[in-house]
């Protein structure tokens, strides 16, 4: 049990590094590293997971997905972006290497994922739900 729980910890001690990289750079999505770690550390330890939910790197990046508030639009297209270049290099060496096959897999693997941000993930608009949020205080 302790050994789960202290791979549990790694990994997600691995998530925050690449998370944190990829919140610094654009070719890197933070948010699936985040999310790794966020799970990672609720399964190995309330500690550890109280603490990285109380980071500014999960709040910017991963609260409102958690709260089941969506994405910002800005946080959608970053990830879309990233995973479209990244596929689009895997897709161009494998049609280099006369793969059809994978490549064709590779695609529908890309379709699915753009529909999925752009349908199944909500989009978040925070400056939409702060004014309403002062309108009501002013009316009350």
């Amino acid at each position: 049990m302790r050994i789960k729980r202290i791979l549990w910890m790694m990994l997600g001690c691995f998530g925050v590094v690449l998370g944190a990289v990829g919140a610094v750079l654009p070719m890197l999505p933070a948010f699936p590293f985040l999310l790794l770690a966020a799970f990672s550390f609720a399964k190995s330890s309330d500690r550890l997971h109280r603490w990285f939910t109380n980071t500014k790197l999960y709040r910017n990046n991963l609260e409102s997905y958690v709260k089941g508030k969506g994405m910002t639009w800005s946080a959608k297209v970053r990830v879309m972006i990233t995973v479209t270049v990244l596929m689009s290099l895997g897709f161009i060496l494998m049609l280099w290497r006369s793969l059809y096959i994978p490549c064709i897999i590779l695609a529908g693997v890309w379709i699915f994922h753009i529909i999925y941000f752009l349908k199944g993930v909500k989009t978040w608009k925070p400056e939409v739900e702060e004014h309403t949020d002062s309108c009501k205080d002013k009316a009350a």
